[in-house]
């Protein structure tokens, strides 16, 4: 895994990613605290969120790795699984 997180670090995403209902378009890496929020651009709410593990996150999608440089601070987004990851900071 390219990640330099632990494996077990938990991350934010989403019961239709981990279900396979969606997939993930959104990507925050959050610079206040560091966390991954792995999301489908469809509104969230505490009854849809899940917490699981990056290494667990990146068994669902493998194209993760692509982004496993993302500063802190950044958001990558994507339109379907088979675009590029597109990065930026997050202002």
């Amino acid at each position: 895994m390219r990640f330099k997180d632990d494996h077990q670090t938990m991350v934010l995403t989403t019961k239709r990613i981990i279900n396979g209902d969606t997939i993930i378009t959104i990507v925050f890496h959050d610079e206040a605290d560091g966390m991954w929020q792995f999301l489908d651009g469809i509104d969230t709410d505490e009854n849809s969120a899940a917490i699981i593990s990056i290494n667990e996150m990146v068994l669902i999608d493998p194209n993760l790795e692509e982004i496993a440089n993302l500063p802190l601070g950044w958001v990558a987004w994507r339109n379907d699984s088979f675009s590029e990851w597109n990065m930026k900071v997050n202002a």
